[in-house]
């Protein structure tokens, strides 16, 4: 089992730049790909980034250049770097884990970019 841990989020104007961070616990040999996905009120939940444990990572078109995506393996925790945040990235992000042909999800953190 592995338990998600997200933190990070808020309230930032047009502009504006937040890290979202995710931690991962609880009883497991290894994580494979962890990422963010995001879900605005009334929309489906679209990826955001994900990166594989040896830090490949793979953006949505809508963030490249804005969000840069990390990850710590000691700690087993994925962060996400927002800059230039733009109204339209307001949305409820969840942090995403692959672990032992399993997906494991955040309770999710909100971002609220303000105009």
């Amino acid at each position: 089992q592995v338990q998600l841990v997200e933190s990070g989020g808020g309230l930032v104007q047009a502009g504006g730049s937040l890290r979202l961070s995710c931690a991962a616990s609880g009883s497991f040999f290894s994580i494979g790909a962890m990422g963010w996905y995001r879900q605005a009120p009334g929309k489906q939940r679209d990826l955001v980034a994900t990166i594989t444990s040896g830090a490949s990572a793979h953006y949505a078109d809508s963030v490249k250049g804005r969000f840069t995506i990390s990850r710590d393996n000691a700690k087993n925790t994925v962060y996400l770097q927002m800059n230039s945040l733009k109204p339209e990235d307001t949305a409820v992000y969840y942090c995403h884990a692959y672990s032992n042909w399993r997906d494991y999800w955040g309770q999710g953190t909100q971002v609220t970019v303000s105009s």
